[in-house]
This record gives C-alpha cells, sequence and structure tokens, in this order.
C-alpha cells in the first residue's frame, strides 16, 4: 500500500539535475540584463555558460538514474530564455535596434525559430535518429549570435557593416533551426568507454587553440558547424542522384544484345 511518506517522495522533483536548469535559465537571464546594460561581452560570456550548463544538466540526469518528465519540460522552457530570447534581445540591444523595425523583426523571426526548432525536438523524442538533429540546434544557434557579439566588441572596425552582418547572420539561424537540413548531433560519443591516448592529446589541443583567442575560435568553430548541414545534405542529394541514375550501356546479363533494352535512355531501377 501506498503510505503519505512515499507519496509525497512521488511527487517531488530531483534536485542536482535541475539544479544545473536553474544555473542555465539564470546565465540566459543575466545575458539579457547585461546587454540592457551595453555589457555586450559579459552578455556574450553568458549565453556560452549557459550552453556548457544545458550540456550538463541531461547528463547528470541520466548518470545518477534521475531523469524526470519535470525535468525535460523544465530544459525546454529554460532553453527558451537561455537560447532563444537571451541572444535575439543582445543582438538587438547591440546591432540591430538602429536599423528600425527590420531590425526587431528580425530578432523575432530568431526568436519564433527557436520556438519552433524546441517544440519540433520534444514531439520528435523517441522517434527521430538520434545521429542527426533536424534543423540547427538552438544552443548551436545561439553560440553563433553570441560569438558574432563577442567578436564584434573586441575586432569592430568603421569598416565593416556590422548591422548588416548581425541582420543576415540573426535571420540565417533563425532559418537554420526550422529547416530540414540534419545536422551530426555527436550523441554516438560515449564519454564513459576507453578512448585511445591520441584522443586525450586531441582534447588538450583544442583547448589549447580556444584559450589562444575564445571568442573568435568560437565564433568560427560554431559558425562552420552552422555551414555543415547544407554542405552535408547537398553531399547527399548529390549521392543519392548519382546512385539513381542509370548507367549508360548496361546490358542485362542473361539477354543478348538488343533484346529487351528499353533504348538508349535506359530506365531507373
Amino acid at each position: 500500500m501506498d503510505t503519505p511518506r512515499s507519496e509525497k517522495r512521488r511527487r517531488g522533483i530531483y534536485l542536482l539535475p535541475n539544479l544545473f536548469t536553474t544555473a542555465a535559465l539564470f546565465a540566459g537571464f543575466y545575458a539579457i540584463v547585461a546587454a540592457m546594460h551595453d555589457r555586450f561581452e559579459a552578455a556574450a560570456l553568458a549565453v556560452f555558460i549557459a550552453m556548457l550548463l544545458d550540456g550538463i544538466d541531461g547528463r547528470v540526469a541520466r548518470l545518477t538514474n534521475t531523469q524526470s518528465a519535470f525535468g525535460a519540460e523544465y530544459d525546454s522552457l529554460s532553453d527558451m530564455v537561455s537560447f532563444g530570447l537571451a541572444p535575439a534581445l543582445v543582438m538587438y540591444e547591440w546591432a540591430l535596434s538602429s536599423m528600425g523595425k527590420l531590425g526587431w523583426l528580425a530578432a523575432f523571426v530568431y526568436t519564433a525559430g527557436a520556438a519552433l526548432r524546441l517544440a519540433r525536438f520534444n514531439t520528435q523524442v523517441g522517434i527521430a535518429d538520434k545521429r542527426y538533429f533536424q534543423g540547427l540546434a538552438s544552443p548551436s544557434a545561439a553560440a553563433i549570435l553570441a560569438g558574432l557579439v563577442w567578436v564584434g566588441t573586441i575586432y569592430a572596425s568603421p569598416a565593416l557593416p556590422m548591422n548588416l552582418i548581425a541582420l543576415g547572420l540573426t535571420v540565417l539561424a533563425g532559418l537554420l533551426m526550422v529547416s530540414n537540413i540534419r545536422y551530426h548531433s555527436f550523441k554516438g560519443i560515449d564519454f564513459k568507454g576507453k578512448v585511445p591516448f591520441v584522443a586525450i592529446l586531441l582534447a588538450v589541443a583544442i583547448l589549447v587553440l580556444i584559450s589562444l583567442d575564445p571568442p573568435l575560435v568560437l565564433f568560427s568553430v560554431f559558425l562552420l558547424y552552422a555551414l555543415s548541414g547544407p554542405v552535408l545534405t547537398l553531399v547527399q542529394l548529390r549521392q543519392r542522384r548519382a546512385h539513381r541514375k542509370p548507367q549508360a550501356g548496361t546490358r542485362s546479363p542473361d539477354k543478348p544484345p538488343g533484346e529487351g533494352e528499353p533504348g538508349a535512355s535506359g530506365g531507373e531501377d
């Protein structure tokens, strides 16, 4: 029989993973507040911190066997703030506000794209191929915007039309999130298994590379990742077309030349 104590325990929530989710939510909220006070470098850094915390909470939940429906919903709402609203508002305060209606509409396109991306992801849990994301993941899109702000505050030049670059990247990131372009999720990497010694050296090299110039390296990495999706899609489309394209001059091995062949153009398999 269920006792009042067991019922109370069943209605509770797991503390550890939700603490990381709350910290990610706080980082996203802080990014908005920092941008309102023109502290754009701190705002961009807060978005990257939210990304790190968002990647930790799910792994902590799986390692400690503390997954729950509440945690999944809470994580999705936190992602909407940290990777939907925060990057859009930071970008708007930094570069898009000077463009009037066009600027805030571009920020809204990104925000709506993030909301639609998260809603689609939640409905496809357990159905979609875990090796790939359908559309650019919202943390990666947020990293592109935050990385541009971070780079722009350090390497800004009057010769560069930063507001136009910001407008283009904001709209592009929003559209990529709701697209059907596939991206590698890297969820197949086994962090609990053994790896070759060279993998540790590679990890050290990556940390050294990032430490040389964090804003430029992080922005370049996530921008290349965003571009890898369309490139991968084009390569796969070409492979499919090459596979479907009939091979000219081929004949059935059990028929003599000229018998039963459809003609010079051939036919599809």
